[in-house]
């Protein structure tokens, strides 16, 4: 086995990284405006490490066991591919090591996932783990979980009530996705933005990146009012609307369309494609399958798409539980997943990395 330690700055550190089970096991990353500089300076010397590194999950041997553990897991809805792979995730883990999940999905009703959060508060677990929703909704909620002396864990909900939330890094994705579409458009242009999910903090944090990224090119313009994306029938809606501006705004008047999720992409992708708009490309997060194909396709306008993994986010969210069950009061605040930027140019590879080599 080989092991690492890289302290190459004090704002990015890894510690412990096994390069044998590809497991970083504690990352810390400050703020991404103290990081841009940093990330290029050392982007080529780690791309190959990283490249190799990022997508494997942790050897099952380092995990401790959950036999005889029962433990609560409660989601905004399943009905996205993301949402879906991260809460499959966490069920399987919590089996695999041996414990048993009560799983409830909230289907993107508020009040629902309240109440199911107040039925595992009364079943007592010996964790909860919590994903997505509304922040302002659920923190009153969470800090229950906390009163009742039940560890809470996160996925993608970053609450002070959590002991650890498992997500990707969104500052660093929001600021990636913010400058390929900066360098695509040369600096210059009109962009159309979705924003209806602000609420949400990890959609918070990368519009709040594409946000900063812009206030440096003042020649990129976004085009008001800003779009409000739906659930449900995201895609549908997400086309219509786009359908719409672009019979509205003529061609060479709208270069981009920015989403922080990949559902409206894809209706903004078929509208576009319709229309035969090739001067518009659209750029979003979250990597599903039919999202990843569309980039990989030449004639597709789908320009980049962030793809994160959330399968191992959600098995990673697991595994942190077990640890701390076990006695582990060292983990972080947050555990941060690696995220990959697919492109025209690597979507072929990025599918075979993601385990989605067929384009499902």
């Amino acid at each position: 086995m080989l092991r690492a330690s890289f302290r190459v700055h004090p704002i990015l550190y890894f510690d412990s990284f096994d390069m044998q089970n590809n497991h970083f096991r504690n990352l810390m990353v400050a703020p991404a405006t103290w990081r841009k500089s940093l990330v290029r300076v050392i982007a080529g010397s780690l791309a190959g490490l990283l490249a190799s590194a990022a997508f494997a999950a942790p050897a099952p041997a380092e995990i401790p066991s959950l036999k005889g553990k029962r433990i609560g897991i409660t989601v905004a809805g399943t009905d996205h591919y993301w949402d879906l792979k991260a809460y499959q995730g966490q069920i399987d883990e919590v089996k695999r090591l041996g414990g048993t999940p009560i799983a409830l999905d909230g289907g993107r009703k508020d009040p629902q996932q309240i109440a199911q959060i107040q039925t595992l508060i009364a079943q007592k677990p010996d964790a909860i783990i919590e994903q997505l929703g509304t922040a302002s909704v659920l923190e009153p909620w969470l800090q229950k979980i906390r009163a009742a002396g039940i560890p809470l864990f996160t996925v993608d909900t970053a609450s002070p009530s959590s002991i650890n939330v498992t997500t990707s890094d969104n500052f660093y994705i929001g600021e990636q996705l913010a400058l390929k579409l900066v360098n695509d458009l040369h600096g210059e242009g009109n962009i159309l933005v979705f924003n209806g999910f602000y609420g949400v903090p990890v959609v918070a944090m990368r519009y709040d990146e594409l946000r900063a990224v812009l206030k440096w090119y003042p020649k990129i313009k976004i085009i008001q009012p800003e779009l409000r994306d739906v659930m449900p029938n995201t895609v549908q809606d997400a086309y219509a609307q786009i359908s719409q501006l672009l019979n509205k705004y003529p061609k060479g008047t709208v270069h981009a369309i920015w989403a922080a999720w990949d559902i409206p992409q894809i209706g903004a992708t078929q509208a576009v494609d319709a229309a035969h708009r090739t001067d518009v490309k659209t750029y979003a997060v979250d990597g599903s399958p039919d999202v990843v194909a569309l980039v990989k396709n030449p004639n597709s306008s789908a320009a980049a798409v962030v793809a994160q993994q959330p399968y191992l986010i959600g098995k990673t969210a697991v595994d942190n539980v077990a640890r701390y069950l076990a006695g582990d009061r060292s983990l972080p605040p947050a555990t941060y997943v690696p995220a990959i930027l697919v492109t025209k140019e690597n979507a072929g590879d990025a599918q075979k990395t993601l385990g989605q080599a067929d384009g499902k």
